[in-house]
């Protein structure tokens, strides 16, 4: 249900369970963490979705039986915010509930037109991921993280990108491409050169 393609350096993940909205079950997200975790020497990694959805979140059987807490969310996301590389959000469609914490943990979110974004756990009772609203907040502002997180606020695709949430959005089947444009760069340099200048930029942000 997780596809990853290596091409010379550039790592392309796929959430591959398109018939139930790419929700994700804990082998999906333990297999997302152990791949995130090794792509220590890729210069761009690419998360997207098969399908019209990139991820409908946790799995609802799943999530009932204790998924929608599982520490395996945090360590996906912190393994790819701690990733020396570009990593990339691709998504092909609308991104709810805990698959945000992958999304927010990118370096660069690229949307296809009509995504959407929420994330609705005052709603469903649970607390979001440890790192979640920090990182919200730093993209969309601590007013506006709040609206999604407190206020279970829907976010349209334009919406999200004046908000900062989305960083491009393009139609559907230019997602990918667009994503692979981006990483061209990198791709062409070495991996030390992309770890310093990445962490240039998070050096810049404080």
């Amino acid at each position: 249900m997780i596809s990853l393609d290596k091409e010379d350096g550039l790592w392309i993940v796929t959430l591959d369970r398109p018939d139930k909205a790419n929700a994700l079950t804990e082998a999906m997200l333990t297999d997302l963490a152990e791949i995130a975790e090794g792509a220590t020497e890729a210069r761009a990694l690419v998360l997207t979705g098969a399908g019209k959805v990139f991820s409908a979140g946790a799995d609802l059987e799943a999530a009932r039986a204790g998924l929608a807490t599982s520490p395996a969310w945090e360590r996906l996301s912190g393994a790819i915010a701690a990733l020396p590389g570009l990593s990339i959000a691709a998504l092909n469609g609308t991104v709810a509930g805990g698959a945000m914490g992958m999304v927010l943990a990118c370096d660069i979110r690229i949307a296809a037109e009509g995504a959407k974004a929420f994330y609705p756990v005052m709603k469903l009772g649970f607390l979001p991921q440890p790192g979640d609203p920090a990182r919200l907040a730093a993209l969309v502002g601590p007013a506006r993280a709040k609206m999604i997180l407190m206020g279970g606020a829907r976010i349209e695709t334009a919406e999200a990108q004046a908000w900062g949430l989305f960083d491009r959005v393009v139609p559907g089947d230019e997602v990918l491409s667009t994503a692979r444009d981006l990483a061209a760069d990198c791709l062409a340099a070495t991996p030390d050169h992309v770890r310093t200048i990445k962490a240039m930029c998070h050096s810049a942000k404080h």
